[in-house]
């Protein structure tokens, strides 16, 4: 039984593949075991950060399976939340996470958390310390619906998403391409599209220009996962793996070295346009994916989303099959 879905790495590539299953057995209609397990239950959601399909897609599984969903915006329609210790709250945030965490446990069956990296402190943003608060003191499952460090929910997703295109994914060609953005992102969308591509025993390169790695804790630990289950993991400064690949992931994300420094980062990032994916990228039977939402000419060119090898819609719609199984197995299910 999974007590919360917070990161892949509290999970074996093993259940996280018997999990996928369960998602593509709901998805096929060959099972009614979320309905089962969800019926009555209630779903608390907490955003930090914008959402459309996250948002939408758990709403339309709880409403799928018989079950309730709370959406509450943190600064919208809730309270400010203060999420940090000793902290004199004379400012903004009304409510601590110390009582608001709680309180909605009590509410709910499930308590699901969505904030970003604040992009100035590498080391804080890798501790997630916020998801990890609402972990300890809610008293309930706790969802990662994008952290500062993890995405697990898009990462399952995507998971699904190639093994339904692909078939067998094991030793396939994936390749995690950097790309250009109007301002610096977070990593744990590329964190999560890594693990799940070692999870499922793919050959992979990471493709990012100089200064611009990915966690090593992340990097690290795709490579043990791959070993184990007949991958592969390597980090290239250039595109030219992409043409071969099975599946091309664009995606930005800021470099670690810039943390705090906005204005230095947004030049680079504008020196760097020419890494927008196109076409060009995609060989016959490559396959694009992308979490979104995508800005159109600026991390991937328009004519390379409307073609017919982009398949960004499909892993959109998987979010909604990932969910339901998550959320089935912390039913208890």
């Amino acid at each position: 039984m999974m007590k919360s879905w917070i990161s892949f790495l509290d999970h074996t590539p093993s259940a996280l593949g018997d999990l996928l299953t369960l998602a593509q057995r709901i998805k096929r209609g060959e099972t009614d075991e979320h309905r089962i397990a969800l019926a009555g239950k209630t779903l608390v959601m907490v955003f930090f950060n914008p959402s459309l399909r996250t948002r939408t897609s758990f709403e339309a599984a709880m409403g799928r399976a018989g079950g309730t969903a709370i959406c509450l915006s943190v600064g919208g329609d809730a309270w400010m939340i203060e999420t940090r210790d000793g902290v004199r709250m004379d400012g903004a945030c009304a409510e601590h996470i110390r009582e608001a965490a709680p309180v909605l446990g009590r509410y709910g069956d499930f308590v699901a958390v969505r904030t970003f990296a604040g992009m100035k402190d590498a080391a804080e943003d890798s501790r997630d310390v916020v998801i990890r608060g609402f972990e300890q003191l809610t008293g309930k499952p706790v969802i990662n619906m994008e952290s500062a460090s993890e995405h697990p929910c898009q990462g399952l997703a995507d998971w699904l998403t190639m093994r339904e295109k692909l078939g067998e994914t094991r030793g396939r060609r994936f390749v995690l391409s950097w790309a250009p953005h109007i301002k610096p992102l977070p990593m744990a969308v590329p964190h999560s599209a890594l693990m799940a591509a070692a999870a499922a025993g793919m050959d992979i390169t990471i493709a990012h220009p100089a200064g611009y790695g990915l966690n090593p804790r992340f990097i690290e630990a795709a490579s043990q996962w791959s070993r184990a289950v007949g991958g592969s993991v390597r980090v290239e400064s250039n595109q030219d793996a992409c043409r071969d690949a099975d599946i091309v992931y664009a995606k930005s994300w800021g470099a670690a070295r810039h943390y705090g420094d906005a204005a230095v980062q947004q030049a680079e990032l504008a020196a760097l346009a020419d890494w927008m994916i196109t076409p060009a990228h995609l060989g016959p039977r490559t396959h694009l994916m992308h979490c979104l939402p995508v800005r159109r000419d600026v991390e991937v060119a328009a004519d390379a989303l409307d073609d017919p090898r982009c398949i960004v819609v499909d892993q959109a719609e998987n979010r909604l099959w990932a969910q339901l199984a998550i959320l089935t197995r912390l039913a208890g299910r």
